[in-house]
């Protein structure tokens, strides 16, 4: 395949859609829950991650699996966690069974905080896809975001 190759072209102009799509999507619920509720997107990410722990078998995570699923560095999830923990959003504590593990908890400030912000990202979320719909160049990728269907 050479540089101008059109399945390459079409590869890189689906992948600047999709960047595109995101990028919109993320400032849209930035701005929302910054001015609602003093969060950014990946503050309320983790609180809302961490929220689904469970005391059950896997039911909290290590830092290396909160870093993945707020798609950040376990380096800048370790600051962010720490962040919210100074604002009294989290804490952590010692691993029951393993005294080199540290677990994170949402507090009640943060569950409080998080079932606030909830609805502010959710319609954000809304708006922001309402919007792209109207671009035809993005329309088909917000009907696979509206496809995918919720875990089971």
């Amino acid at each position: 395949m050479t540089a101008t190759d059109p399945a390459l072209t079409a590869l890189a102009n689906g992948w600047g859609a999709l960047s595109l799509l995101h990028g919109r999507i993320e400032t849209h619920i930035e701005r929302a829950l910054q001015s609602r509720h003093g969060l950014s997107v990946r503050e309320y990410s983790l609180l809302d991650v961490l929220s689904r722990q469970h005391d059950g078998e896997g039911g909290h995570l290590q830092m290396r699996q909160v870093a993945d699923a707020v798609v950040l560095s376990q380096s800048a999830t370790t600051r962010l966690v720490s962040r919210l923990e100074e604002r009294g959003l989290l804490s952590r504590y010692l691993c029951p069974t393993d005294r080199r593990g540290i677990y994170t908890d949402v507090t009640e400030s943060g569950l409080r905080l998080l079932e606030e912000a909830r609805p502010t990202n959710d319609a954000a979320l809304r708006e922001a896809l309402d919007g792209a719909a109207t671009n035809p160049e993005l329309a088909s990728l917000v009907a696979a975001v509206e496809a995918v269907q919720a875990p089971r």
